[in-house]
């Protein structure tokens, strides 16, 4: 049942509440680039993504652990950022949507803010520097070789919450 907002002399029932209440579904998000160049592919990375809707909020996790067949973009450069799309498209574009680990090798480790570049997409905006604190020597938008040279064995974890145009 889509969402309706609340009138008066609506009756609580299961299936109002329904409407409401967040049930959490698997979502595989589209990932591409920003340049439309260079797409990257998943191969036989493990992805584990859902979300869920209450009203019009739309929450969502993404858990992306690279394998050994992932393609991050053949020939990419720093103009190749990646997008991910989202679940649910929202009405308009927010700058904060979520926040996202990016896990490297051995103590590679940085923050980036989910960033809606299109109503219906993400970039990883860097955010951090690294615990260890070595430098980040490619800032800006996640992409095959920022922050890091991606491989197999890296990860993207996060969350976040958003309006959705539902």
């Amino acid at each position: 049942m889509p969402y309706e907002p609340w009138q008066p002399g609506m009756s609580m029932t299961a299936t109002r509440l329904l409407s409401i209440s967040p049930t959490w579904q698997p979502w595989t998000p589209t990932w591409t680039t920003s340049s439309g160049l260079h797409l990257p592919s998943y191969g036989n990375a493990t992805v584990n993504c859902a979300y869920a809707v209450s009203a019009r909020t739309v929450f969502w996790r993404i858990n992306i652990v690279f394998g050994s067949t992932t393609n991050f973009g053949a020939n990419a450069d720093a103009a190749d950022n990646w997008l991910f799309s989202l679940p649910i498209n929202a009405p308009s574009l927010i700058e904060a949507a979520g926040f996202v680990d990016l896990h490297g090798s051995g103590s590679a480790r940085a923050m980036a803010r989910a960033r809606m570049i299109t109503t219906g997409s993400i970039g990883l905006e860097i955010a951090s520097g690294r615990p260890d604190g070595v430098a980040i020597a490619s800032p800006g938008l996640v992409d095959s070789i920022s922050p890091w040279a991606w491989t197999s064995g890296m990860a993207i974890r996060g969350q976040g919450v958003y309006e959705g145009a539902v």
